[in-house]
């Protein structure tokens, strides 16, 4: 027998209307909150940034593909991995659609990882993605933007800058205690001083006149919103439903029937 609360469809009805009102003024919010994020200044990157892609080098002009706006996921897969992040791989399992329907819309999405491009492209073939991904392994991109750090930085001050705070040096942002870092390196084939060493987020890009501007970055919990299977969940009866800590991996990982 539930222990949850049951009720008749009018009851249902009176608590669903009232939760409408909540879902709506949340929504507004959410609208204020993108055009606050729109109202940011650009700052002027004049900073060569070199990658690697399917189609040869390239610079961050380059990723543009000839639209006037570039969002980059910052996927977490170090040069020591053998396999991506597996919170970055579940985020990054809703690319695929999306990328075409935003490259047709003057926007064009790209993973960008430090790993070797082969590594990148193995990985996006065993999980089937399409959607373009680039290895910015010879540049200083992934350590401008705040999301890979030197083993000399870890260790100088045991403090990092992540998320706009000084920070102590992070365990995955995940919730379950500081053995989920390990679990997560043995998946990325790698050790937990490594995996922590690149770190989740995303970045927006403008470019107008030949010039390309920085207008949002977004790190750790800003990032639930990309995350598509939280939303989902957060739907479902029992919500995210983590009290038993660390459930996803790698989704060709998952017992099969």
């Amino acid at each position: 027998m539930t222990t949850h609360p049951t009720g008749t469809r009018q009851e249902w009805l009176t608590a669903r209307l009232n939760l409408l009102e909540a879902e709506k003024e949340l929504t507004r919010r959410s609208d204020e909150l993108a055009r606050q994020r729109q109202a940011l200044p650009w700052v002027r990157i004049d900073k060569d940034y070199a990658f690697e892609t399917g189609a040869g080098a390239a610079s961050l002009a380059d990723l543009f593909q000839g639209r006037s706006q570039l969002l980059v996921y910052h996927f977490m897969f170090g040069p020591d991995y053998q396999a991506g992040c597996p919170s970055c791989s579940m985020i990054a399992d809703g690319f695929n659609g999306f990328a075409e329907h935003l490259a047709n819309h003057d926007v064009m999405l790209w993973a960008v990882s430090r790993a070797p491009l082969a590594k990148l492209q193995a990985f996006q073939r065993r999980m089937g993605w399409t959607f373009p991904w680039a290895s910015s392994g010879s540049s200083d991109f992934n350590h401008d933007f705040n999301v890979w750090f030197t083993e000399e930085e870890r260790q100088r001050e045991g403090a990092i800058e992540y998320n706009y705070e000084r920070r102590p040096v992070p365990q995955p942002e995940v919730r379950d205690n500081g053995d989920v870092a390990d679990r997560f390196a043995r998946m990325c084939g790698t050790d937990r001083p490594t995996y922590v060493r690149d770190l989740p987020g995303m970045s927006a890009f403008v470019r107008e006149d030949e010039v390309i501007y920085h207008t949002y970055s977004a790190y750790a919990r800003g990032l639930d919103a990309l995350w598509g299977a939280y939303q989902w969940l957060d739907r479902a009866p029992k919500g995210r439903n983590e009290s038993g800590g660390l459930w996803w991996r790698h989704r060709d990982q998952y017992p099969k029937g």
